[in-house]
């Protein structure tokens, strides 16, 4: 009886787990910024959730450059395409959930807020610049 209880307990927790999407690992990301007409790629280092290079731009000119783990997309503050406003990224915050918001920072074409999460948890959130979404959520401390 107790096996088939925990049977039914593990069943529900693998079937009912939230899938996470696929993180693009160091090899990919690569691929991605030299497709995307990136001559050299000089650091490249997974931090606060998303990837970060030095790189050359076709046009030979030095950027650091997001990428976003989950889909590759870049984040280049040269690339020319428009910016949001801090206040529209603190729009955008709210009513994604986040409150008590410490602090946003503009981070190349990448916002970066402390803030509280649904849960009231204290965490490090990347926005894109471009149109707001949330790129990465970190918990900030475990003991809050």
């Amino acid at each position: 009886m107790n096996k088939l209880i925990l049977a039914a307990a593990l069943a529900a927790t693998f079937t009912t787990a939230p899938a996470f999407a696929a993180s693009l690992n160091a090899a990919e990301v690569q691929a991605k910024l030299s497709a995307a007409g990136y001559t050299q790629v000089m650091e490249l280092e997974r931090d606060d959730g998303v990837w970060e290079a030095d790189v050359i731009r076709a046009d030979g000119r030095l950027a650091e450059v997001i990428v976003d783990p989950a889909n590759g997309e870049i984040f280049d503050p040269l690339s020319g395409r428009p910016m949001l406003e801090a206040g529209q990224i603190l729009s955008l915050a709210g009513k994604a959930g986040l409150t008590k918001i410490e602090s946003v920072e503009r981070d190349g074409a990448t916002w970066t807020l402390e803030a509280r999460n649904a849960r009231n948890q204290r965490v490090d959130v990347r926005m894109s610049g471009h149109d707001g979404r949330i790129i990465s959520t970190q918990r900030d401390n475990w003991w809050d």
